[in-house]
């Protein structure tokens, strides 16, 4: 069998993989929004840290798959390869933003009981923590762009600006949405 096919497997099985911890992170992200609890808020935490391993190897084997076939069959002068790699960066500056803030709440739930302190919601309502996990899916979705249409460099550097953009804006309207008790209040 081709090493090259076997590797591109590996890449979309990767590329899956992804989208899924991303998937639960945002899943986990409005469950937080909607927790009326410290209790609520431990468990879909704990929820959502099954899908980390997952991340994690998808991370490290989509790297390694890609390399493998940008150095194998396409080469690293490759405009769409070369702006995927140099992507990298925002994939890690999003998840550099969300997972911190993710953890803090964590911290802070862990050692506490009963309703959410008002210290616990303003973690779980911070925008950036929105606008981190939606920008990742943004990214994702601009690399899934890249690896199916293959363009130009401008057309490639173009498509990921956009991506950013509109994973960050869909963050920061979903932030700005309101809290549960202002759902609860408002009715």
């Amino acid at each position: 069998m081709d090493p090259y096919v076997i590797a591109l497997f590996i890449h979309i099985c990767c590329a899956i993989g992804l989208y899924i911890g991303t998937g639960m992170g945002l899943f986990s992200l409005a469950a937080l929004r909607r927790a009326q609890s410290v209790e609520q808020v431990r468990t879909i935490l704990g929820m959502s840290g099954t899908t980390a391993p997952l991340t994690a190897i998808s991370g490290i084997l989509i790297i390694l798959s890609g390399l493998y076939m940008a150095e194998t069959s396409w080469g690293f002068t490759t405009p769409w390869i070369d702006v995927a790699l140099v992507s990298l960066l925002l994939f890690g500056a999003t998840q550099g933003v969300a997972i911190p803030r993710l953890r803090a709440v964590g911290v802070l739930a862990h050692t506490a009981e009963g309703p959410l302190s008002p210290e616990i919601a303003a973690r779980i309502h911070n925008p950036l923590l929105a606008i981190g996990f939606a920008a990742q899916a943004g990214v994702l979705l601009g690399f899934i762009f890249l690896m199916t249409t293959k363009p130009d460099l401008i057309s490639s550097i173009i498509a990921m600006a956009v991506a950013l953009v509109a994973g960050i804006g869909a963050g920061a309207l979903f932030s700005r949405a309101p809290r549960a008790g202002q759902l609860a209040t408002a009715s």
